[in-house]
């Protein structure tokens, strides 16, 4: 069925579409394989309604990343700081390492490298969100007490976030439960 928006916005369903054929492009080619003429024939849907919704590939790579990261990696309240960090960041690690999404990241990342807008808007729409969403699960054992009050929330990120993210980005090492436990255990016995 072909997708098409209509006189007032975007269709949703063409939306979805085309920010999945993105996804799903970028895994199977690369980067610099997504093409928006492939995007369009992936999606079903016209070349001209993606330039109408936006401007270029790494436009709907970053909206669909931003979706998937709003859709996957608010950390849940299971009580207590301990379970809340080990569930997050183990879904962080798989996240990043193991689903499209974490392959788009990883292909932003890189371009990023070499585009300074784009490493702007990387950082300042998606990551900052992203780095909100981590200050969670640690301004929730700050209010339950388990936490002092005058802890550093961004020194404590950089210190749980920031391995994960050096495997996933500079050393290409796994990021294994194991791996993320670890960081927990060290946090919490700091």
């Amino acid at each position: 069925m072909r997708h098409t928006g209509n006189r007032h916005g975007r269709s949703e369903a063409a939306r979805q579409a085309v920010l999945e054929a993105a996804d799903d492009l970028l895994a199977e080619r690369g980067f610099v394989g997504v093409t928006i003429e492939g995007i369009a024939a992936r999606a079903n849907v016209a070349k001209q309604t993606i330039y109408r919704w936006w401007p270029s590939k790494v436009d709907i790579l970053l909206e669909a990343f931003a979706d998937d990261m709003d859709e996957h990696l608010f950390p849940p309240d299971l009580g207590n700081i301990g379970d809340d960090l080990r569930d997050h960041l183990h879904r962080l690690a798989l996240f990043l390492t193991e689903s499209d999404p974490g392959e788009v990241f990883r292909a932003l990342a890189g371009q990023a490298q070499h585009d300074p807008v784009l490493a702007n808007r990387l950082r300042s729409d998606h990551l900052n969100r992203q780095r909100e969403r981590d200050r969670v699960p640690l301004q929730r054992a700050v209010d339950r007490g388990e936490l002092p009050a005058d802890l550093d929330i961004d020194l404590a990120l950089d210190q749980l976030v920031g391995p994960i993210y050096y495997r996933v980005l500079v050393t290409g090492e796994p990021v294994p439960r194991e791996f993320t436990d670890h960081l927990v255990r060290q946090f919490l016995r700091d």
